[in-house]
């Protein structure tokens, strides 16, 4: 447990504006104001909270709030680089969702924001070689928040799941830092061959709702799959692919689209399918 660098808690700190938001909270709405000082308040760190949050959620009759309470706590003392995610990812949701008031609502509420730490924790327990316990932790994160990431998916920080519901990352998908995915996205394989078979996605990109990546193909950095869209072959860095099959509708150099949101498309299509 003496491998987790923590973040200094000082005043211009995720956790501190956190605490802050809560504080606030509980004194506008004095009925929440048990669950904030659980959840966070009664927390001298980030690390414990998260701990205690993923465990008031996940626990059940098989596993108990307590003991997942402690299995986070391993994985994230275990992983040197795991609140440095933790922190990016909730600004990830503040700057990049219109309805996130604060870092409270994520960090309470928002199931993308809830999967993708429960990911966190079994993607660590996949790395140690404890693949069942790490099923166990896909299996409720499927059941409570309606995303399936496989334990194996490797995903970077600074990474927005929007709403999430009915996003599914197969076992060999690589998801980059800075992404943004809304729900019913796929990140799948193209049919029952081993190996190395689902999609690796590029630092930046913006995946639209609905869009299916199939297969083990490459989708450039800060490219932007259009919602929808069935994406077959590889997709340049900077690209906009957009319909079934999808088809490069522009590549405009220096955009972010992740970081924007901008789900717009070009007027001109391109006639090249990818």
């Amino acid at each position: 447990m003496a491998h987790l660098e923590l973040v200094n808690p000082d005043e211009d700190s995720v956790w501190a504006a956190l605490r802050a938001d809560a504080k606030r909270a509980a004194a506008e709405e004095p009925s929440l104001a048990s669950l904030l000082y659980a959840t966070i308040l009664s927390h001298a760190l980030l690390v414990d909270a998260l701990a205690f949050q993923l465990g008031r959620k996940l626990g059940d009759g098989e596993l108990n709030a307590m003991t997942i309470r402690s299995i986070c706590w391993e994985a994230f003392y275990g992983d040197p680089e795991a609140m440095t995610k933790v922190e990016a990812d909730l600004q990830a949701v503040l700057e990049r969702d219109p309805a996130c008031k604060s870092y409270l609502q994520p960090f309470l509420y928002f199931k993308g924001f809830l999967a993708l730490q429960t990911h966190r924790v079994a993607h660590w327990l996949w790395s140690q070689g404890r693949h069942t316990l790490a099923f166990h932790f896909q299996s409720r994160m499927s059941e409570l928040f309606q995303v399936d990431i496989h334990p194996a998916a490797r995903f970077g920080s600074g990474v927005f799941l929007d709403h999430g519901t009915g996003i599914t990352v197969g076992e060999t998908a690589i998801v980059g830092d800075g992404v943004s995915m809304l729900h019913a996205v796929t990140l799948g394989g193209t049919g029952a061959q081993r190996g190395d078979r689902h999609p690796k996605i590029g630092r930046g990109v913006l995946l639209g709702a609905g869009a299916k990546v199939l297969g083990n193909i490459e989708v450039g950095e800060y490219a932007k799959i259009a919602s929808g869209s069935v994406v077959l072959r590889a997709v340049p860095a900077h690209c906009t692919a957009a319909g079934v099959p999808a088809r490069l509708v522009g590549c405009p150099p220096g955009e972010e689209p992740a970081r924007t949101m901008d789900h717009t498309l070009a007027d001109v299509v391109y006639d090249y399918v990818i």
